[in-house]
């Protein structure tokens, strides 16, 4: 079975959680980051609302129904269409894709490979 770790998400007032290959939790974590940082720099007037990554852990006991688990790959699925989703005229949104990409694509191989095991 292969070990998981839980990215904590917030947003205003809601808590989600994704669950990642612990091989590529420092990744999600990290694009998240980075993402908040350019987010701010985008000039379209549909750009998505993203959640802060506020934890990381290896165990999740959750005790309240309200908090929903994520896949990973469908996390970054999600967030691969709201980003190229985005009309942007002023910034180059082309290198923040690249990065949800590049992290999807791994993402889906190692699925894969999980599977074939």
């Amino acid at each position: 079975m292969p070990t998981m770790r839980y990215i904590i998400m917030k947003s205003d007032a809601a808590i989600s959680v994704v669950e990642m290959p612990a091989s590529h939790a420092y990744q999600l974590s990290a694009l998240n980051l980075r993402l908040h940082k350019e987010i701010d720099k985008l000039t379209a007037d549909n750009v998505p609302r993203l959640p802060y990554a506020i934890a990381e852990c290896a165990d999740l006991e959750l005790h309240s129904p309200s908090i929903t688990v994520t896949g990973g790959l469908d996390y970054m699925n999600a967030l691969e269409k709201d980003f190229s989703g985005i009309q942007e005229k002023s910034y180059p949104l082309i290198s923040l894709l690249t990065e949800i990409r590049a992290l999807q694509a791994q993402l889906e191989q190692w699925y894969e490979e999980e599977m074939d095991m």
